[in-house]
This record gives C-alpha cells, sequence and structure tokens, in this order.
C-alpha cells in the first residue's frame, strides 16, 4: 500500500513540475527575455495623407502626378491660366523634351530624364488612370480629370 501512495506522491509532484515548465515556457520568462531592454513599438500610421504640391497660378486647376523610375510618386495640384496640360506644364518647368513630327517628346519630367535609347524608357502619359488618347501637348484641360506621368519600360 506505501507503494501506490509514493506512487501517486510522485504523480502529484511530476505533475506540478510539468505545469511549471508549460507555465515558464508560454509566459517566455527565460533569461533572454528577462534581460532584455529594447522595446518594440508598432508603427504610427499617419491619418493624414500626404499633400500635394501646389505649383503655379491661375484660374484653372488639375490634379497631376509623376511615377518616377524608382516608383516613388509626386503629387501635384498645377494652377495655370493655359488651356492645354502640355503648356502649363511646360510652362512650370515640370515637362520636358522635344517636338517630333508627332507633338511633344516628352523627356524629361519633374527632373528625371529617361531616354529610350539608353535605358529603354520613356514617359507615358495618361488622363483618368486610362493611356492618353493624344500627347500631352494636344489634350485641353479638363476639370476632375488627373493627369500622369508614368516611367515606363
Amino acid at each position: 500500500m506505501k507503494k501506490t501512495s509514493f506512487k501517486q506522491k510522485l504523480s502529484v509532484i511530476l505533475s506540478f513540475v510539468l505545469i511549471a515548465v508549460i507555465a515558464l515556457t508560454m509566459f517566455g520568462c527565460n533569461s533572454d527575455t528577462a534581460n532584455d531592454t529594447t522595446t518594440t513599438q508598432a508603427p504610427v500610421e499617419s491619418t493624414e495623407a500626404a499633400k500635394p504640391t501646389s505649383l503655379g497660378e491661375g484660374a484653372v486647376q488639375f490634379s497631376f502626378s509623376v511615377t518616377h523610375k524608382d516608383g516613388t510618386v509626386a503629387d501635384f495640384v498645377i494652377n495655370t491660366d493655359k488651356k492645354i496640360v502640355g503648356e502649363a506644364l511646360q510652362e512650370l518647368g515640370v515637362i520636358a523634351g522635344d517636338m517630333g513630327d508627332y507633338g511633344l517628346y516628352v523627356k524629361s519630367v519633374d527632373g528625371e530624364t529617361l531616354d529610350y535609347d539608353t535605358d529603354g524608357m520613356y514617359w507615358a502619359f495618361y488622363d483618368n488612370g486610362a493611356y492618353a488618347a493624344k500627347g500631352v501637348d494636344q489634350t485641353e484641360i479638363v476639370a476632375g480629370i488627373k493627369y500622369e506621368f508614368k516611367a515606363e519600360k
């Protein structure tokens, strides 16, 4: 009978030891985390979106964005008295290029120059998210339309 009593006591003690080991493992009470003095903070998300840069002066206003070769995007609000998108952007120095048989061939946008002959990249012109039907030098400014240039290969 004493053997059963000893086995029962041993069983209870081993159960407590097992529970203690599990608890210590779950709560991370080991020497590595007890001495850890670093703190981890969740990234703070801004409630404000980045405000677009406002350029120019004039009665007509339109949204314009540039997607650079590295994927960064610059947003602008263009203010002008011009009626053609290309004229407004050239006047403000946002775009530059050469006149060709098909109109203005844009080589530089927002200070970044692309050369198709060298890197195989060019500036694609979009209105309202779709590839524009006309060149930037032939596109009339329409209220509510967002115009874009994207570096493409």
